[in-house]
């Protein structure tokens, strides 16, 4: 999170635990956008995605993660909430794994995804690599 973003969070309340790791944060990320979902890959499809993500930008994976409007479920600002939310979530032990564990590459090198109920404005800009669950992956 940039400096800017970090005091605005902490001057409106959203973020008062700043000594969260970014493996949590991105488990929650995992959680929050993918958790529901049973397909084969669904979470590691998320975590490939910020891992391209930090690498392309050149940023750590928290960074990724909280950058605002990537992920929608960060979108509110109420981060301890969501992160609370995610701790309780009955994969979070499986998205932790997930985040510490080996490389996938599910997704062919994705660095997008979106919902399949949805049709952002740059998805037709990029190349699909793959549909995981109800989610569709670009590069």
């Amino acid at each position: 999170m940039k400096t800017k973003q970090l005091l605005f969070a902490l001057a409106m309340g959203l973020l008062s635990n700043l000594s969260v790791n970014a493996s949590e944060i991105v488990a929650a990320t995992l959680i929050l956008e993918a958790g529901g979902e049973y397909s084969t890959g669904s979470m590691e499809a998320v975590n490939e995605v910020i891992r391209n993500r930090a690498a392309k930008r050149k940023l750590t994976t928290r960074q990724v993660c909280l950058q605002r409007k990537q992920f929608s479920c960060w979108n509110s600002g109420r981060i301890d909430q969501l992160l609370a939310k995610a701790r309780r979530h009955p994969r979070f032990s499986e998205a932790m794994a997930i985040v510490n564990g080996a490389s996938t590459n599910y997704t062919g090198g994705a660095d997008h995804y979106h919902a399949d109920y949805c049709n952002p404005y740059w998805a037709s800009s990029m190349k699909k690599t793959c549909t995981i669950g109800k989610h569709l992956f670009y590069k």
